[in-house]
């Protein structure tokens, strides 16, 4: 099932809307129920404090999670390509055969772990994904099988390094199905309707521009974080830097 915050676009706009509807709505009720009472006003400006700071370190503790998750999956691209650029050198340290198909996988390998982080189609991830798990078998069966035949210190360094460019991969995995839970998205959302109830509700001016403020400010901020949070889609996702330059870095085939 598709993640909706996958769509940063769509949360800014239902946000917007229904974040102004909560406004407008606080407005329609306090027009129905006439002019508060001063001790009423002041009640209601202390409640509303209380709720906007509360609604403030919601989303600053939610956007720090965004930035926390997308740090970690930067830091995961840089370590699988320091892994297969290490594996690629340690081949050497195979027979020539041996080194020379392992040297090949990781060639087509790297070439699969920079369409992961540029697709944005189901369908081809898919097969991407379908490729890197095949790749991956044949890899390790490229080194553990001279190594077992040849149990050296010096083949146990390839499949050392082998072992790490599979254990990245996962981790990578991991990293960018690690999403901010859905409780956290369910509490700011509901915390920013009330509070924009209650702005609705004791403000003293009831124009349309001036109930918009608020749900303006607030659907821009969850878009951002939707937009760091999504690691696919988005303006703000990580790109494979470090992998593409790995493979520049290995030369023409």
């Amino acid at each position: 099932m598709p993640n909706p915050c996958d769509r940063p676009i769509l949360v800014l706009l239902v946000s917007l809307v229904g974040f102004w509807a909560a406004a407008w709505l606080g407005a329609r009720v306090r027009a129905w129920r006439g002019s508060s009472e001063e001790k009423s006003g002041e009640d209601l400006s202390l409640i509303l404090g209380g709720t906007l700071t509360l609604l403030g370190l919601i989303i600053g503790f939610t956007f720090s999670m965004a930035v926390g998750r997308y740090d970690q999956r930067k830091n995961y691209e840089e370590q699988e390509a320091n892994a297969i650029g290490t594996e690629y050198l340690r081949a050497d340290l195979l027979p020539a055969a041996d080194g020379a198909k392992v040297r090949g996988l990781l060639r087509s390998y790297l070439d699969q772990r920079i369409l992961y982080y540029v697709t944005r189609d189901p369908q081809q991830l898919r097969q991407v994904d379908k490729k890197t798990a095949r790749l991956q078998d044949e890899m390790w069966s490229a080194v553990a099988t001279p190594a077992l035949a040849q149990p050296t210190c010096v083949a146990a360094l390839a499949v050392s390094g082998m072992n790490d460019v599979l254990n990245t991969q996962g981790y990578t995995q991991a990293a960018w199905w690690n999403r901010i839970p859905v409780g956290a998205w369910a509490l700011m959302i509901g915390i920013a309707i009330f509070s924009n109830l209650l702005v609705g509700y004791s403000a003293q001016k009831r124009s349309a521009l001036f109930l918009l403020i608020l749900p303006v400010a607030l659907s821009i901020t969850l878009f951002l974080i939707a937009d760091i949070d999504s690691p696919r889609f988005g303006a703000i996702n990580v790109r494979p830097q470090n992998l593409e330059s790995t493979a520049e870095s290995l030369g023409p085939r």
